[in-house]
């Protein structure tokens, strides 16, 4: 929005700081003022999980003057890497966050002003954020101690034994003891397991010193013997670290995974194994191989084709209340790249013909490589392929990811000795296929019968050229 004269506007990221007043003479009481422009170049959210970022590296320097949509700083997100652009005309003040560190989503990473006269005061601002943190962060075990000082309060006491109807139960000597010292035994308070009487109760009661004897028994279990027990169990429970060992931080995007595997958890799962025939299946990639075609595509229009007649498998379930059947089909095929996973997607598989769906896949994999996916290219997925079938994996079952219904795991092609209804022995080329599935919303007959259709399909893999 244009500033009028005399006024004006910003954003809500921008930081002030008050010039000159200037007095209006119809209002002798206030005080207006014209404000400095100090904007904030923040850490954005490159994801729907990304919490925080790590500044790659800055594309401009300090002083450097910045136009509209130029970009100015590559972020490391959870999935990739990508350049940040500024959305002001200005100049690069200060750099509140530098190459290699992390800055959580929303926080300034860098400071942009209008004129250099403001660059100064930018600057002062940066240092002052920067040693702002420590303050609190000094204070807080002060702050704290109080809070650990004070011994937990003591235990309530106990209510006596003698409050309402009760049986009375006692030893046989503190019975006799009562009788002796003609003391009523249910008006004493037994000090043993569950109330029970012992004799040093009854003595108690009778106003007579408690002999040797007597005392002996409750105070043989001393407390002071088991009290090494629990510090040595702590002191095992923290094991010594093993020499020549070194503790590796996560990197974003391996935190991004941990994060996401352990909201699986929260889902529950079941699996259901499918053995599949790729005869045919082999033959049609020794075709389309030489036409760049990859088996990771095969596998995934086969899948999307199954799909397309098996919607439930392709819902998805966020709250536990209700699920959604989605308009697309979008396959997402997991890539082990250095560092880390992630999942590029085919969009609308199901309507992309091999040859395109192929050529598209490999451009996924390269931006994934060089960490240059955009956000929709990784966390748009509505069913997940995880194919280990190149590395001569059997059979292997994959963890489900958050937000979806199903995922697909694709072992090895192997000759298998079978036999036919008439008892006639051949040898035919066989895959396991296992799939992870949502049993909130998908059951097992549903995934037995999208097995079947996929199996049909990879037996009869005609229709993935057409």
């Amino acid at each position: 929005m244009a500033s009028l004269p005399n006024t004006l506007s910003f954003s809500s990221s921008l930081s002030t700081t008050l010039l000159p007043c200037r007095r209006f003479i119809a209002f002798p009481r206030r005080r207006f003022s014209v404000q400095a422009k100090i904007r904030e170049i923040f850490m954005p959210a490159l994801s729907s999980t990304m919490t925080e970022g790590k500044i790659v590296s800055w594309i401009k320097s300090e002083g450097d003057k910045l136009s509209k949509g130029e970009s100015v700083v590559v972020v490391e997100s959870d999935k990739a890497d990508m350049d940040v652009e500024t959305f002001y005309d200005g100049i690069l003040a200060a750099i509140v966050v530098a190459d290699g560190e992390t800055a959580p989503v929303g926080a300034a990473i860098g400071l942009l002003v209008d004129s250099p006269e403001e660059v100064a005061e930018a600057k002062a601002k940066a240092a002052q954020s920067a040693s702002s943190p420590a303050t609190p962060s000094a204070a807080a075990p002060s702050a704290a101690a109080p809070e650990i000082t004070p011994p937990p309060p003591p235990p309530p006491p106990a209510k006596s034994v003698t409050d309402g109807p009760r049986k009375t139960v006692a030893t046989p000597q503190a019975k006799k003891l009562a009788k002796q010292h003609k003391v009523d035994i249910a008006t004493v308070v037994g000090s043993g397991p569950f109330g029970r009487i012992t004799p040093a109760d009854v003595e108690v009661a009778a106003g007579v010193a408690p002999s040797k004897s007597n005392v002996s028994p409750p105070v043989s279990p001393a407390p002071a013997a088991p009290t090494p027990a629990p510090k040595s169990a702590a002191g095992s429970a923290a094991l010594a670290p093993i020499p020549g060992s070194s503790v590796v931080p996560f990197t974003t995007m391996q935190s991004a995974v941990a994060k996401n595997m352990m909201e699986s958890l929260s889902v529950p799962t079941f699996r259901v194994g499918y053995p599949v025939t790729t005869d045919a299946l082999d033959a049609l990639y020794e075709k389309v191989k030489p036409k760049g075609v990859t088996m990771t595509a095969i596998l995934a229009k086969a899948a999307a084709m199954a799909l397309v007649q098996h919607p439930v498998v392709n819902a998805t379930c966020k709250d536990g209340k209700n699920f959604v059947y989605n308009s697309n089909i979008n396959v997402a095929v997991a890539v082990a790249i250095n560092g880390g996973l992630i999942t590029p997607v085919l969009q609308d598989a199901d309507k992309l013909d091999l040859y395109l769906l192929s050529q598209k896949w490999k451009e996924l994999v390269e931006k994934a490589r060089a960490k240059q996916l955009q956000p929709h290219e990784y966390n748009s997925g509505t069913f997940t392929l995880s194919n280990l079938g190149m590395f001569g994996v059997d059979r292997f079952d994959a963890i489900l990811p958050p937000g979806q219904g199903a995922i697909m795991a694709v072992g090895a092609s192997r000759p298998t000795v079978l036999a036919d209804k008439d008892g006639f022995f051949s040898v035919k080329n066989k895959m396991l296929v296992n799939v992870t599935a949502d049993h909130r919303i998908i059951y097992g007959a549903d995934l037995a019968a999208f097995l079947q259709t996929f199996s049909k399909i990879i037996e009869n893999p005609e229709s993935l050229t057409l």
